[in-house]
């Protein structure tokens, strides 16, 4: 007689008490899990387009990163804001502590930029929760890209309403250096196959 498969438990996401450390035992089932503030977000697995957005995304402002001493990652990795704050940015700029890597984001607790890719099973969580977390813990850029309308929305701290860019996207960390420089249409045909 053969066993039955286990099936596994799903988490309760009608409970306001998460934190980083249950949401870390969750099981790998392919989902992307945050907790905001103790609820509990849950995202399927990102399509072809999401994901090549990131790259894309990531191949322009790694370069630049480097230059200036900062650290581009790629999601999947966890930024812990604190027990009941733990998300993943699709992109996420973090600085270095002396010019080097730091191998935890709570060395250095604070992003330069965050950057999320639309979907839209993420679109409310992303226009409203993850901002506000963002704006509440001091991420002085957050860009919100959606690939099919083929625009950004930078927010800012204390803005209340986004900066929609459709043409090029400019991001300068520091104010001694040269700005960064994204020419929007290229990014998005690249993105497309275009």
């Amino acid at each position: 007689m053969a066993m039955p498969t286990p099936v596994p438990l799903l988490p309760d996401i009608t409970r306001r008490d998460w934190t980083a450390e249950l949401l870390n035992a969750l099981p790998d089932d392919g989902n992307r899990y945050e907790v905001i503030d103790g609820e509990l977000l849950v995202t399927p697995a990102p399509s072809l387009v999401h994901q090549r957005t990131v790259g894309e995304l990531h191949l322009a402002v790694k370069p630049y990163a480097d230059m200036h001493a900062l650290d581009c990652v790629m999601s999947p990795a966890a930024v812990t804001f604190s027990l009941r704050r733990e998300v993943q940015p699709d992109l996420f700029v973090l600085p270095t502590l002396d010019g080097r890597f730091v191998r935890r984001f709570t060395d250095v607790g604070r992003l330069a930029l965050a950057v999320e890719v639309i979907s839209p099973s993420s679109a409310r969580a992303d226009r409203y929760k993850k901002r506000m977390l963002y704006q509440s813990e001091g991420v002085p850029e957050y860009w919100i890209v959606d690939p099919e309308a083929r625009f950004v929305e930078r927010w800012r701290q204390g803005d209340e309403e986004p900066e929609v860019l459709v043409a090029t996207l400019a991001w300068m960390p520091h104010e001694v250096a040269e700005p960064l420089e994204i020419k929007l249409s290229e990014l998005f045909r690249r993105v497309h196959g275009e």
